[in-house]
């Protein structure tokens, strides 16, 4: 179980992250693109992957990490249960969609 205080840490830990209102939940971004958002009433993060980064996280267990049931998880869009994942499968996913989203000269940090 990874807390929302710590969820937020570890979010905000990447270089030139930022948090922001984005309709009923949280975004957190770089620049404008959006890489992680935070439903707090559901204790749950949608991140951003590639589709392959998608299929290995959802392999650990589709109960914790799975596609978000629409159109956008066909995109790579990925829901994680804050109250079930391990911090260190939370920080990986995260860095993974920081990767994904961030401009080269800050990905390339990761």
């Amino acid at each position: 179980m990874v807390a929302i205080d710590i969820f937020r840490e570890i979010a905000l830990s990447f270089p030139e992250a930022s948090e922001k209102a984005h309709f009923d939940k949280t975004a957190f971004t770089i620049g404008e693109k959006v890489f992680v958002t935070l439903n707090e009433r559901l204790a749950q993060a949608t991140v951003k992957l590639t589709v392959q980064e998608q299929d290995l996280f959802s392999l650990f267990d589709k109960t914790v990490i799975y596609p978000v049931p629409n159109s956008w998880g066909k995109k790579g869009w990925t829901i994680i249960e804050l109250r079930k994942v391990e911090e260190q499968t939370l920080r990986d996913a995260l860095t993974s969609a920081y990767r994904t989203t961030a401009p080269k000269r800050l990905a390339s940090q990761f």
